[in-house]
């Protein structure tokens, strides 16, 4: 055998070489391309068959590769990516998996309560409405609504006990173990007719109190009802063992008829079950065939009767498919992290088993596939199938009576068939919630394969709640008033057909009159699954105005979301009368006459809040909710970085319009030795991201004292601190030549002279007021103040240089270098970049706002820089899997926390792909090069397509032990901030997620809020306000003094507290208006130091026998920091002990 393997691989190797004689002949000598003889060997030996290395030829060495061969190079890349995307996934299976010692410890229990259940005593027979004398110790677990029935009803001993569900189809999966044991009602308490008007489901209710009140005993540990997915009509008694292990194990009891009891046909969806003059106790007479249908109704008791023949289905399905039940856990933890599975309505384990099921059975994939590829199966199924529109079937041979999909869409949003033909697994899902469902599918394909992502994290470990998915959040809080709203919709017929649950009946009519109100302004109109309620054993049912409010979901279309004008139909048409409510008919540029709403609105986050504006008056027009139930979420945080009802954008826009005005006469100058080859913004301001953006002022001079030679205006003493006016950074590229010197020193003096002439032509040419200095030219143009900076190509490279004692000529990089590299080119490039990313996403620079205002306010802007900041918040809009690109600020502040206090900064770079320049190769060696050179790199590391090695950005911070603090503070501040605005019980305070908890610092040096000039931008602005030297009116857009520039006695203190005392303590302080700086001493500060007179600033001498040490003199330091800062700083407040020496 060996023999002939070996034979037919020389054969094969003799035919390729065959083939080659052409070119090539054996042993022949052939002449390289550079005259080097090569010699082309024989692949296999005549005499042993032996495998002989064949050398090539240079061409052939290096000649480009084929398109097979390119396709072979991604399929493997491909395959590569799947199989890591596999093997997580299996590492996943084997995380929620139930262990053996769990399996042991859920048989036990359902032994243990097996044998309790059979043990149930017969009980005398009482009527159905007489229920005082039932039970003792335990309440029903149903509303009574109507409280009139017929029947009788007894206990006694269940007729079977069951397990059913997930745990034994091998699909339950932790945390949350649930197991569910199903108890049959024996025949004799129930009655043929009982599925008409709440008979059997009040039995049902009565027979599960009757279990729990048997089993309050010690073997079992806590006793609670719950409902089956929110349904009033399917309680559930919820059990958990005693001890310790209460709280990892949950048995649910479902209570059942006897298989066959009920006829399926009797749930027919347009036949009715509960009839009109005994829900409404009106004694009208009504004919049967004028009753309405009940479909909802007739879905919940047909789901009684088939839970033991969806398990033996799914179980045979399990049998044929070795990855079923392997597939359904992924499936299950890709609806839990995106909160569908549970609660009223939701896409549930058991439905997304049923799915499986239906791909397997349809042959819409195969039995052999692997997990893995049936997850992603699914996920295709979903985002492709609208079963909105056109419902699917697991029935193959349904019997005659079975309804058509055609009336299951009559009756139902979403439709989803069961195995029997009869029941509607998707019965009480709206088409919204299945609207997401789709949208979540088609995200989670679209980063699948994508290798410059972690598609695992993003797919199956990102938890997406509802706050953090949407861009606004709006609830209804009063669910009460939902009963006005089924009286003004006129839903009596729906509302008997949930049995008086009003929030259910009203919620699919809210949803279709909001999609049609807000139109083109969503993407998707989504709301939370009302979670399942639990109450304990002895408690009253809660009622349906007790749960949790209602939240509703916008994904916005940024293109039409914030639109003033609402365009409706044309005047004269039909669809006009139900659209003319508060419109008035206009006549457009196009020439038409239509119907149209003109929303209040001028500055853009007004704008943002247009939907609100609809939503409240829909509500309140057609549903009769009025606006003080309506709790919109979508602009909270705005107030935090809003002035004068805006939130920067216009302030923004006004300061590139000016800028844009200040570079083409830039660009227009004559008489300039060299010309200008560019003008390029190096500020925040310019790509719409700083905080508080400069606004335009008008200067009161007689505020100001002047400059005794300039005639400038200066602080006079005894005022409050004058307006901070922000100079805004131009660099302004000169023309590459041999006139300029080759010397830094003389370079300096040219680029000084640019400032004074740039200066003297634009106060020539255009009137402005100017001041050159050695470092740039201050412009002050349209009550603006423009800091204009020459620059030269080649001045980083003249500073690196440098001569060698030898005289050998040098190229040493240093920070003087990379600090002039950073402002003439990164910044400036990262500035443009940032701008188009603006063009792009509206909502970006409001998201950047937010986001540094809440580091500076939780006192990090020290350590994380302005453009660091921006770039993170860069990275939720190029790469927001498994999000959609924010598009309102505040869930983009939301996603920015997450991304702080989940990101692993210590094994992962965070890449930022600007303008899409990286590629699949750029991301690995980003990768490759940061785990070679991990120690030497910053632990906050971001690479960019102009900086992937050394994260230039994060170089001065944060340090590890800032980055540290920094996750903890952004986890609390996002619990905090979730909390506020999702719950309405809560004290509304968003800002206390802006708070620093100052407790951790060692002392607070308070300051005199006068001479703070931001005061205003604080957190908490103080009641009481300072002039600043600046009147209302019209501003000239040239002339005048010259204002006093970059002025903030704040930042000037903090320098020289660092630079004084930077290796005894840090500092820190809010830039945004904050009045306190908080110290924290540095630990090695207090370690003793041997007695020098160079190390003697600060301390003073603690002599130990015959060693003498220096120690810090906190006492003299705390002295300096108030003499330091006369007239800034209030008082000095040391906050702890633990330092004193």
């Amino acid at each position: 055998m060996k023999r002939k393997t070996k034979e037919q691989t020389t054969s094969k190797l003799d035919v390729e070489m065959d083939e080659d004689e052409s070119s090539h002949s054996e042993g022949e000598e052939e002449e390289g391309p550079k005259g080097t003889k090569r010699i082309m060997k024989q692949g296999v030996s005549e005499d042993d068959g032996v495998l002989r290395p064949v050398k090539l030829s240079r061409g052939e060495l290096y000649k480009p590769p084929t398109a097979e061969e390119l396709n072979q190079l991604k399929e493997s890349e491909s395959l590569f990516h799947c199989s890591l995307l596999k093997m997580q996934m299996e590492e996943l299976l084997k995380e929620v998996a139930l262990s053996e010692k769990k399996k042991r410890l859920v048989d036990s229990f359902v032994l243990k309560v097996t044998e309790l259940l059979h043990s149930v005593p017969q009980t005398a027979e009482v009527e159905l409405s007489d229920q005082s004398s039932l039970f003792k110790d335990v309440k029903i677990p149903f509303l009574l609504v109507p409280k009139a029935a017929k029947g009788k009803f007894h206990m006694a001993p269940p007729a079977s006990v069951s397990l059913v569900g997930s745990y034994p189809l091998g699909t339950c999966t932790k945390p949350r173990v649930s197991v569910d044991l199903a108890i049959t009602i024996p025949p004799s308490v129930l009655h043929p007719k009982d599925a008409l008007n709440q008979r059997y489901p009040r039995k049902r209710a009565l027979y599960l109190a009757g279990l729990a009140q048997h089993l309050s005993c010690p073997d079992i540990g806590t006793m609670r009802y719950s409902c089956l997915h929110g349904n009033r009509l399917r309680p559930l008694l919820l059990l958990t063992p005693p001890g310790k292990d209460s709280s990892s194990l949950t048995l649910r009891l479902h209570v059942f008829p006897p298989p066959g009891f009920f006829k399926p046909n009797r749930f027919h969806p347009q036949r009715n079950n509960v009839r009109t003059g005994w829900y409404t106790g009106l004694a009208v007479p009504v004919p049967d065939a004028s009753e309405p249908p009940t479909p909802h109704y007739n879905s919940t008791l047909l789901g009684d009767l088939l839970p033991r023949v969806h398990l033996q289905f799914l179980s045979a399905c399990s049998a044929q498919c070795a990855a079923f039940a392997d597939a359904v856990s992924l499936l299950k933890v890709w609806l839990r992290q995106r909160e569908l599975d549970q609660g009223s309505g939701c896409f549930s384990g058991f439905i997304g088993s049923m799915l499986v099921a239906y791909l397997l059975t349809t042959h819409r994939v195969s039995n052999t596939m692997t997990a893995y590829q049936l997850l992603r199966n699914c996920l295709h199924f979903l985002a492709s199938s609208d079963l909105t529109e056109n419902g699917i079937t697991l029935a193959r041979d349904p019997d005659s009576t079975a309804p058509s999909l055609s009336e299951f869409h009559s009756a139902f949003q979403v439709v989803f068939v069961d195995p029997s033909g009869h029941l509607n697994l998707c019965a009480d899902m709206t088409a919204n919630t299945y609207k997401h469902i789709q949208h979540e599918a088609v995200l989670s394909l679209q980063f699948w394969d994508d290798p410059t992502l972690d598609s695992f994290q993003a797919l199956l470990m990102t938890p997406k709640p509802l706050i953090r998915t949407c861009d606004h959040l709006f609830q209804l809080c009063s669910l009460v008033k939902l009963q006005a709203a089924c009286k003004k919709l006129n839903l009596l017929s729906e509302l008997m057909d949930h049995s008086g649950n009003y929030v259910l009946t009203a919620l699919p009519f809210i949803l279709s009159l909001l999609q049609r109100g807000l139109g083109e302004r969503v993407c998707l109109l989504t709301h939370s699954l009302s979670p399942d309620p639990e109450w304990l054993v002895d408690s009253e049912p809660p009622k349906h105005k007790d749960q949790p409010p209602l939240s509703f979901g916008l994904l916005l279309n940024p293109e039409f979301a914030a639109s003033v004008l609402e365009r409706g139909p044309e005047a004269h048409s039909p669809e006009a009368v139900e659209f003319r409510q508060d419109d008035q008919s206009a006549e457009f540029q196009d020439g038409t006459i239509t119907e149209a709403v003109l929303w209040g609105a001028t500055s853009a986050c007004q704008k943002r809040l247009i939907p609100c504006q609809i939503i409240t008056h829909l509500l309140q027009l057609h549903a009769d909710i009025p606006e003080s139930s309506v709790r919109y979420t979508g602009g909270l945080l705005d107030d935090v970085i809003k002035r004068d009802e805006s939130t920067g954008e216009e302030e923004s826009l006004k300061v590139v319009q000016s800028f844009d005005d200040l570079s083409r006469k830039l660009w227009g100058l004559k008489d300039l030795p060299l010309s200008i080859t560019a003008v390029q913004g190096a500020h925040p301001s310019l790509r719409y991201t700083q905080v508080f953006p400069p606004v335009p002022v008008k200067l009161d001079y007689l505020f100001f004292g002047r400059d005794k030679i300039s005639r400038a205006l200066v602080p006079k003493e005894g005022k409050p601190c004058p307006i901070y006016l922000t100079p805004v950074k131009v660099i302004c590229h000169m023309e590459g030549s041999g006139k300029w010197p080759h010397d830094r020193l003389a370079i300096r003096h040219i680029k000084t002279a640019f400032h004074i002439r740039l200066g003297e032509l634009l106060k020539k040419h255009h009137r402005y007021t100017c001041h050159a200095t050695p470092k740039h030219l201050d412009v002050w143009k349209d009550g603006l103040v423009f800091r204009v900076q020459v620059a030269y190509h080649r001045e980083p490279q003249v500073l690196r240089e440098s001569i060698s004692p030898e005289g050998m000529l040098r190229y040493r990089d240093n920070l003087e270098a990379r600090a002039l590299e950073l402002e003439t080119l990164h910044r400036p490039y990262l500035t443009s970049t940032l701008h188009g990313l603006q063009q792009q996403h509206p909502s970006f620079g409001g998201v950047c706002r937010l986001a540094k205002r809440w580091l500076g306010a939780q006192l990090f802007s020290a350590d994380v820089s302005e453009d660091a900041a921006d770039l993170l918040v860069a990275s939720l809009f190029l790469h927001p899997a498994p999000f959609t690109p924010p598009s309102s600020p505040q869930v983009g502040l939301l996603r920015f926390l997450h991304l702080l206090s989940t990101f692993d900064w210590k094994n992962s770079p965070l890449v930022v792909n600007l303008n899409g320049q990286l590629t699949a190769p750029d991301y690995i060696e980003i990768k490759n090069d940061f785990i070679t050179l991990r120690e030497t790199l910053p632990i906050m590391f971001i690479a960019t397509p102009k900086d992937k090695k050394l994260s230039i950005w994060t170089k001065e911070g944060p340090s590890v032990q800032l980055l540290q603090r920094l996750i903890v503070v952004a986890a609390e501040s996002l619990r905090v901030l979730e909390a506020q605005l999702m719950d309405p019980s809560q004290t509304q305070d968003v800002r206390v997620a802006m708070r620093p908890p100052l407790d951790a610092y060692d002392v607070l040096i308070h300051l005199n809020p006068k001479q703070v000039p931001l005061l205003a931008q604080a957190v908490d602005p103080p009641h009481a306000t300072f002039t600043r030297g600046t009147v209302p009116g019209s501003i000239a857009s040239t002339g005048g003094a010259l204002p006093v520039i970059d002025f903030d006695p704040v930042i000037h203190y903090l320098a020289d507290l660092r630079d004084a005392f930077g290796d005894l303590a840090l500092f820190f302080c809010d830039p945004y208006g904050g009045t306190v700086i908080a110290v924290l001493w540095k630990p090695q500060a207090f370690s003793p130091l041997h007695f020098k007179t160079s190390q003697m600033s600060a301390r003073r001498l603690q002599v130990t026998g015959e060693e003498v040490h220096a120690t810090p003199n906190v006492e003299a330091i705390l002295e300096d920091f108030c003499i330091m800062g006369e007239g800034l700083v209030k008082k000095v407040e040391p906050r702890t002990e633990r330092w004193v020496v």
